[in-house]
């Protein structure tokens, strides 16, 4: 009798969907959150059987904990490096800014003993998390921006005072225009008056620092969240439930 062969024959209703296709229509389905919990890629001598693995650490015997420091620290080098060159703001759209407010406790930072945050073990996740988490907490960021620019503001009095006169130049111009009958002329010199005055007053309160501390340290913090902070599972109806509750 003749040994029967190991391999499976071709079936015609067997499924087979590429890797790239099945991320692509995850990510177009909204269920990022498999994406991002899938581990990175293993690697090579990692996919191979026990007793392969075993030759190739007998044949290599200098290979130890030094190369895996190694491999770790150059994984840290190019998701860092990824981070430092993508754009947080690609796919924000204004339907992202006009979306409620996700919550503070339980969205944002995270729901009390669920482990919430880890490093991104490949530039791809990382760019994913980033892309996906400034969508999702875009409103969130900029109350967190408003707050940096506001303590910015209260460490340095002199820029609030600059930002405060600026403030009411601008509005005695508009009380001038509104309620004066001015010419032309006049009124475009009285702009020009008050845009050469606020440029003098940010100049001499150093608001423009306090602009650049902000917009840094805001950016900084976004950056560390949105890459740290996992992919939560969205808020999609299931078309089967509405079949399974009419059977």
């Amino acid at each position: 009798m003749a040994p029967s062969s190991s391999t499976f024959k071709p079936n015609p209703l067997s499924l087979s969907v590429p890797d790239p296709a099945l991320d692509r229509w995850l990510r177009d389905s909204g269920y990022l959150d498999l994406l991002d919990s899938t581990a990175s890629a293993p690697s090579s001598s990692a996919s191979l059987p026990p007793s392969t693995a075993a030759a190739a650490a007998a044949a290599s015997p200098t290979a130890g904990p030094s190369s895996g420091v190694a491999a770790d620290v150059l994984s840290f080098a190019r998701t860092l490096a990824s981070l430092l060159a993508l754009n947080p703001f690609a796919r924000l759209s204004a339907a992202d800014l006009a979306a409620p407010t996700p919550s503070w406790s339980l969205a944002f930072v995270g729901p009390p003993g669920a482990v919430s945050y880890s490093w991104p073990p490949t530039p791809t996740q990382a760019r994913l998390r980033v892309q996906e988490n400034v969508r999702r907490y875009a409103r969130n960021y900029a109350a967190l921006a408003i707050l940096v620019f506001a303590c910015c503001l209260y460490r340095m009095p002199m820029a609030l005072l600059g930002m405060l006169a600026s403030l009411a130049v601008w509005e005695g111009v508009r009380y001038c225009r509104d309620h004066w009958d001015l010419a032309p002329g006049i009124a475009q010199a009285l702009l020009h008056c008050a845009q050469i005055a606020t440029a003098i007053l940010l100049y001499i309160c150093n608001l423009q620092f306090a602009l650049v501390y902000a917009i840094g340290l805001s950016y900084v913090v976004m950056m560390l969240h949105a890459s740290l902070r996992k992919l939560t599972p969205s808020n999609l109806p299931d078309p089967g439930n509405r079949n399974r509750r009419r059977s």
